[in-house]
């Protein structure tokens, strides 16, 4: 396995429409290997195939256990998702591997239910509240071309890209 590359904001690939995923072969079992392997190098809690740069409808989500441990028993492999129920609203402090280092509030459906394949093509129907909903929601957002920054007010969005285009000054100083 192998820790990936990361594409981060603004590479116009975060905006591509992941296509659907066709063949579930030992080519795609690698893939999330090395992804689930990159989001905990990271430590994330979620990775959405195109921020590897492979723009295929599959994501790795891992919200651990109760402790926060994550692992095996707690790593859901989620192919082809398709929201089947959205209820209520819920914000929370999210964050992105492909915008390190932003927090911010962004609203969310409270519950989903969502129907997916794993690894071998068996169909999975999950419902999610919480971090699991909102994990959900988010790398999903990513498979259709969205970061969760697109979700923030008008004045927060501006905000945001100030602060960016801060950051990437300092980051090109050192």
């Amino acid at each position: 396995m192998a820790v990936l590359d990361i594409v981060t904001y603004p590479n116009k690939i975060l905006k591509q429409i992941s296509k659907p995923v066709e063949r579930f072969d030992s080519e795609l079992h690698k893939l999330l290997d090395n992804m689930y392997e990159t989001m905990i190098a990271k430590n994330g809690v979620g990775l959405a195939a195109i921020q590897v740069a492979v723009p295929i409808r599959a994501l790795i989500i891992d919200i651990g256990d109760e402790e926060g441990k994550q692992g095996e028993k707690t790593k859901i492999e989620v192919i082809n998702p398709e929201f089947l129920v959205w209820e209520g609203s819920q914000k929370d402090t999210e964050g992105c591997l492909s915008v390190p280092d932003y927090f911010d509030e962004v609203e969310r459906y409270a519950k989903v239910k969502v129907k997916y394949f794993d690894r071998f093509g068996k169909e999975h129907i999950t419902d999610a509240e919480g971090l699991l909903s909102v994990a959900f929601q988010h790398e999903t957002d990513h498979l259709d071309g969205h970061l969760f920054v697109e979700r923030l007010d008008y004045i927060k969005r501006k905000k945001f890209e100030k602060e960016w285009k801060k950051l990437l000054k300092q980051k090109r100083k050192k």
